[in-house]
């Protein structure tokens, strides 16, 4: 048996594992993860890696900074305030905190990031609300993932950059990606985003965690008091966390230091106390990044994600290059992939194959290199397909199963929107 089929067969049972709700998905994560090492699939160091991956670190200390900030006052006092502007409005609280995770998804590249620096007081202002995170955290999560990057700032401006390196390593230097061609091509899921996640998820979202949630769940009153000086500082450190992730590029700074800076400034000013910061990291919801981790480093190391791509261009010869049925295609098979794979290795993988695909006929590949990114951001079903997912689905209390029942309805308007704008903007011919 190759090792190809091994790894799919352990990642197939792993899936089940996921969706039986047995155990925590950390364990199946985990136990996935020593089945790749016994069976060949992943080295004893590729799996140790998994370990010290930057997001495993990066949540880890994001939690213990969110909980430090959770315990201050000033947690309180804004999410009372976005209490107040929306009246006790379910879907006015939604619709702030969707706006806040687009708009920071524009700045910072990662959705993860995005997600921990909303959450606490999404979590805070759904307790005010008299609503649990389940109904909430879903739609705020799933908006920073699809919109991020579509405006050419921040983080945003450097995707016309690494398109035209595919199209210059490749040689196919006959079509430039210009800086606004990505905007162009994905802005209309800004608005699908915004309103599927404001008045949509909440009501496919579960009213009660399908699962334990997986963080601290004490109200800030329920904790030591803290001092003035320590509630300034739960502040500072929080809000200068989140600024140095905006701008850790031009810091020079990595995501994993900013956030353990902003950790240790919670234990230094006794915002928190060791033991505190230690209850406040997710064990079960960083064991599955690891576990995820390893699904996607074993996947990539056996050829699966070639596997797949190799069969593309049959199916592009078999539609005679109709733009948007080969647009479908190349939306629905790297949406699939990065179910199971991280969204930045499936884009990897096919980004070349399109643009082989379009050399070979004289095609114009922008818009099917644009379509892959839009894919492989919509793809939120799975904990493989980008690390907020765990992260997500540890706030919110859910499942496999609640993921894909509350998932699939915004992933088909993805497709459908998708397909049908980007490849009218830039069709093949």
């Amino acid at each position: 048996m190759s090792q190809l089929t091994i790894c799919l067969i352990i990642f197939v049972l792993t899936v089940l594992g996921y969706c039986s709700g047995k155990f925590s998905l950390g364990t199946f994560g985990i136990t996935a993860l020593i089945a790749f090492t016994l069976t060949g699939c992943l080295t004893a160091e590729q799996a140790l890696s998994c370990f010290s991956d930057d997001n495993v670190i990066m949540i880890g200390a994001m939690c213990i900074v969110a909980e430090g900030f959770n315990r201050t006052k000033y947690c309180r006092t804004i999410t009372d305030a976005i209490a107040r502007a929306a009246k006790g409005s379910l879907t006015r609280t939604m619709a702030g905190y969707v706006l806040i995770s687009i708009l920071l998804s524009q700045m910072i590249q990662s959705p993860a990031v995005v997600f921990g620096i909303v959450a606490p007081m999404l979590r805070s202002s759904a307790e005010a609300l008299g609503v649990k995170p389940s109904k909430v955290m879903f739609g705020v999560g799933a908006a920073a993932v699809i919109t991020c990057c579509i405006l050419p700032i921040g983080q945003g401006a450097t995707v016309a950059a690494e398109l035209n390196g595919y199209l210059s390593n490749y040689g196919y230097t006959d079509y430039v990606v210009q800086m606004t061609d990505g905007m162009l091509g994905r802005f209309p899921m800004l608005f699908v985003a915004f309103i599927f996640c404001v008045f949509i998820a909440p009501r496919l979202s579960p009213t009660e965690p399908v699962v334990e949630v997986d963080y601290t769940m004490k109200k800030g009153a329920e904790n030591r008091p803290l001092t003035n000086l320590q509630n300034t500082a739960g502040l500072l450190a929080f809000v200068l966390t989140a600024a140095a992730l905006m701008f850790s590029g031009q810091l020079g700074l990595e995501s994993w230091q900013c956030t353990i800076m902003g950790a240790l400034a919670m234990i230094f000013f006794g915002v928190l106390k060791p033991k505190e910061a230690g209850k406040a990291l997710p064990i079960g919801m960083l064991m599955l990044i690891v576990g995820s981790n390893g699904i996607s480093n074993a996947l990539s190391s056996t050829g699966a994600g070639e596997f797949i791509g190799g069969h593309i261009g049959r199916l592009v010869n078999a539609v005679n290059g109709n733009s948007y049925i080969v647009g479908l295609i190349f939306f629905i098979v790297p949406f699939i992939q990065t179910q199971f794979m991280s969204n930045r290795g499936t884009m990897l993988i096919y980004h070349p194959i399109a643009i082989a695909t379009c050399a070979a006929t004289g095609s114009n590949p922008i818009g099917l290199m644009i379509l892959i990114q839009a894919a492989c951001l919509s793809a939120y079903m799975t904990p493989s397909a980008t690390s907020a997912i765990p992260y997500i689905m540890g706030y919110g209390g859910y499942d496999q199963k609640t993921m894909i029942k509350i998932s699939w309805p915004l992933s088909l308007m993805c497709c459908v929107v998708s397909v049908l704008w980007i490849m009218t903007v830039f069709p093949l011919k």
